[in-house]
């Protein structure tokens, strides 16, 4: 499920920074996330003490999926809100809102599936047991963050603008370009490719495996709880 949010979770931040906004004025923009973070769990615990922790997994994963897209919005809207004297306070405020709306999806998903796992350990080897299962899903949360980071490059196209006949696909075709008297352009940011592939991605999970989690919810205690040898 963590692939559909990689590109919105990973490559963000950067992309907003590669547009000019100031690493500086994004960091204090996390201040006001710390009490939104600890408030969150404490209201979604609420809704996942039940049986069926994992419903507001499923139901909070459309709209981080869509924050996705959002993001890519926001990302693809900077340059043309940039001016000489930097970002207008509306622009952070923007940010500021996003960001908060985005945790609580993520948050959403979050508590649900330490809840789950709360469920089903094994009482016998709780703290080994959830252990286990966050490390797992630290790992599904992990690999498509590096993998989305990685992939943003080979997304890329490049031209070589004001030279014909030369490309940008490397630093030496770049040095050509240059010297010809031509500058690279970006015809088509990987970003994007990829939070629409990524979005697309997480919406086929959510229909095809969605039922599947349900699905495990109904399992009784015993299916989850290890074997004993007497």
């Amino acid at each position: 499920a963590q692939v559909g949010f990689s590109a919105a979770d990973a490559v963000t931040g950067l992309k907003l920074i590669e547009e000019g906004v100031p690493k500086a004025q994004l960091a204090l923009l996390a201040l006001p996330m710390v009490p939104l973070q600890i408030v969150l769990p404490l209201l979604i615990s609420k809704y996942t003490a039940g049986p069926r922790p994992l419903d507001i997994m499923l139901k909070a994963m459309p709209y981080r999926l869509l924050m996705g897209l959002g993001f890519a919005l926001l990302v693809w809207w900077t340059p043309s809100v940039k001016s000489e004297s930097g970002f207008p306070s509306y622009y952070y405020g923007i940010i500021l809102l996003a960001y908060a709306l985005h945790q609580v999806a993520v948050y959403s998903m979050f508590v649900a599936v330490m809840a789950f796992n709360a469920k089903v350990s094994d009482p016998m080897i709780g703290g080994t047991y959830m252990t286990l299962l966050n490390t797992l899903s630290n790992l599904g949360g992990n690999w498509p963050a590096t993998l989305a980071l990685w992939m943003v490059e080979p997304l890329t196209s490049r031209a070589c603008a004001g030279a014909t006949g030369l490309a940008c696909d490397s630093p030496g075709d770049v040095q050509l370009c240059v010297e010809a008297g031509g500058s690279c352009v970006t015809t088509r940011d990987g970003y994007y490719v990829e939070s629409a592939l990524c979005v697309l991605l997480g919406v086929l999970w959510w229909l095809l495996l969605g039922p599947r989690m349900r699905r495990l919810q109904q399992l009784g205690p015993s299916a989850w709880q290890c074997s004993r040898q007497r």
